[in-house]
């Protein structure tokens, strides 16, 4: 008994302890922002921008320390934006129902459309059909290394652009489990395996909007001035994607080559699973709903149906249907959702209140063209996405790339949601990173070449491409 109070003891100090971290740090990220925001005197500032850049670099600070989770954070922003910007009579609304503009965007077109690609991927997962698909197309790659993990890749790389990157590396990871258990732990092959996967599907969700929230927020934000669709994000993002994913493959061949000249494949058998025990109507039902609503999307232009009304498919049928029950409804990620709505929101507040006008004659950009501002931020945006979440980086950035280039958004913006998903240098950089470290067999300094490489090139190559395509 004595051990076991001892231990809870510990347990409740650790508890405090945390508590007491987050505290500090919470209350230091609001001091600094109060700080930076109301003690200068700052020329042709009034109180509305002057409370937006409180509530930005205040965000800011609780993403970076990760004082509070992500989501926390957004729901933050909008609590503070409805009680401060949002009060009639105070800094900004003047009506009563002005305060409406900062909680739009939860059901504006993007975040429906987002909802859609994780209502497919649950489905996917439900039913074990991602696990199935990747099975079978494994199969065909043979047992030559460099192949099988170009196949590996490949099959990640596809699965990121309609899912959640962080579902499809994990998925993957248990598929190619057996393949990497058969290899002595000294081929250098496994590092290949293990970075391979969460590289790929980094770069997979820049090839689509649902891909990753950062293009999201980039569209949501670019929607008053530019309505970008889904077949418009995809010819700006998958050739990108696909030239760096081939980089990525390259490097990792010749940087980790394997030992044997085949590999044991006879491990990529199907298991029993929840979703094999499924009745096979549902399990059959679930592949061509999946293929037609993506054929829906990348056919927008012909039957001029929006992207997110055909997001309604899939949710529809595989609620009505019973595919996803209520269990699985919860396990949808409503907190990346929440994270995308806070930053369309701070969006929002920065362009009402004329915070990004002011922002903008502060910036010295009168004698770098817009290519060289694409540049810049892009840059940027990836540096501190590696130590902090893409999203939030994505948040904080992207209005203001917006601002910057008033008739040129989209080359600013766009490359600038790009950059953000190749920031993959350290474990912590994104959640497939964690995923792959947690299996013990890398060290942070393996994510450390390919990460550079792909943080060197990825916005370079995603600039010019956007440029070219729309300058």
């Amino acid at each position: 008994m004595l051990d076991t109070r001892r231990q809870a003891s510990r347990l409740l100090g650790k508890l405090q302890i945390s508590s007491t971290r987050r505290f500090v740090k919470l209350l230091i990220s609001a001091l600094v922002a109060a700080s930076i925001a109301f003690i200068p005197e700052y020329s042709g500032l009034d109180p509305a921008p002057m409370w937006t850049l409180f509530i930005l670099i205040f965000a800011a600070g609780l993403w970076v320390s990760e004082a509070i989770p992500a989501f926390a954070v957004a729901i933050l922003i909008i609590g503070l934006e409805i009680l401060i910007l949002g009060r009639p009579g105070g800094v900004f609304a003047t009506g009563p129902k002005d305060w409406q503009i900062f909680v739009a965007p939860w059901s504006s077109p993007i975040m429906w459309l987002f909802l859609g690609g994780f209502v497919l991927g649950q489905a996917a997962q439900t039913t074990g059909l991602d696990r199935m698909m990747a099975r079978f197309v494994l199969r065909g790659f043979g047992t030559r290394p460099a192949v099988i993990l170009l196949g590996a890749m490949g099959i990640t790389f596809m699965f990121s652009m309609f899912m959640s990157n962080t579902a499809t590396t994990a998925m993957m990871m248990s598929v190619m489990a057996p393949v990497i258990a058969a290899l002595d732990k000294k081929d250098p092959f496994v590092k290949a395996l293990l970075l391979g996967i969460p590289f790929s599907a980094n770069v997979g969700g820049m090839a689509t909007i649902i891909g990753s929230p950062p293009n999201a927020i980039a569209a949501g934000l670019l929607s008053e001035t530019h309505n970008i669709d889904f077949v418009q994000w995809m010819m700006a993002g998958l050739p990108p994607a696909i030239i760096l994913f081939f980089i990525i493959w390259l490097y990792l061949k010749f940087a980790h080559p394997s030992m044997n000249e085949s590999l044991d494949l006879r491990g990529l058998e199907w298991e029993t699973r929840t979703g094999s025990l499924l009745p096979m109507w549902k399990r059959m039902l679930v592949f061509p709903v999946f293929m037609v609503t993506v054929l829906l999307w990348m056919t927008g232009p012909l039957h001029g149906m929006p992207t997110a009304v055909v997001s309604f498919l899939p949710i529809t049928i595989f609620a009505v249907t019973g595919i996803l029950n209520a269990t699985d409804i919860r396990r949808l990620q409503w907190d990346v959702l929440l994270l995308l709505a806070g930053g369309l929101s701070l969006g929002i507040a920065i362009q009402k209140t004329g915070l990004a006008d002011w922002l903008l004659g502060l910036l010295p950009i009168g004698s770098l063209g817009v290519m060289a501002l694409a540049f810049l931020l892009a840059y940027i945006t990836m540096l501190l996405s590696n130590f902090m979440s893409n999203t939030a980086a994505t948040n904080i950035l992207a209005p203001l790339g917006i601002a910057v280039a008033v008739g040129f958004e989209p080359i600013i913006v766009i490359p600038l949601a790009l950059g953000a998903s190749v920031a993959m240098g350290l474990p912590i950089s994104t959640p497939p990173n964690a995923i792959a470290f947690a299996t013990g067999d890398l060290k942070s300094t393996d994510f450390l070449k390919g990460g550079l490489l792909m943080g060197i090139l990825g916005p370079a190559v995603a600039v010019i491409w956007v440029y070219w395509l729309l300058g």
